[in-house]
């Protein structure tokens, strides 16, 4: 599966399909995540020479539901219509298999609590979920043993350490920016 994909079995909840963290603030994880390499291509050469806090926003705009929509044929996740307060349509995706999802959630909590060193795909992940300010929403903190806080540093000391380029730990960093830039706007 897709960085993308992974990410997004991450961050909704298996029963209800919700999302576990604010969209908005989702989206630029899912931007530095993209790996649809056609529509990311477009966005990039035309945000040309901008920085790269710059690109990650368009390249998270509308991406939720290709991944989600991969999920479902996949069998992780089903589609399903709902309405908030009776009138508003949501759609929710709630587990259908929760086999990967359960896997990707040891290999994270391996990497976080027990300090197993990550494969670099773990790795990756793990940088996105800090990036997200999310960790203690895939690791609950009452169950581990630890505080919000030390799950933070530990991701940060993975997401700082070399599994990656600089380019790629540079990425990281601007979709921090943009998911602390759209926390604090309120709004994405």
């Amino acid at each position: 599966m897709l960085l993308a994909e992974n990410l997004l079995l991450l961050v909704t909840d298996d029963a209800s399909g919700r999302l576990s963290v604010p969209g908005h603030q989702l989206d630029p994880g899912l931007g530095g995540a993209n790996e649809v390499v056609d529509a990311a291509l477009r966005i990039v050469l035309a945000h040309a020479g901008r920085r790269p806090s710059a690109v990650i926003r368009p390249l998270g705009k509308n991406l939720r539901r290709t991944p989600y929509e991969r999920l479902a044929a996949n069998g992780a996740v089903r589609a399903e219509r709902a309405r908030v307060l009776g009138v508003f349509p949501v759609r929710r995706w709630p587990t259908q298999d929760a086999g990967h999802g359960a896997e990707l959630r040891r290999l994270v909590t391996q990497a976080l609590v027990q300090q197993a060193a990550p494969d670099a795909g773990t790795a990756a992940l793990i940088a996105l979920v800090h990036a997200l300010r999310c960790e203690h929403k895939i690791v609950d903190p009452r169950l581990s043993g630890l505080s919000r806080r030390q799950l933070r540093t530990r991701a940060e000391e993975i997401t700082r350490s070399s599994w990656a380029p600089e380019s790629v730990r540079t990425m990281i960093d601007a979709i921090a920016a943009a998911v602390k830039a759209a926390a604090s706007s309120g709004a994405g």
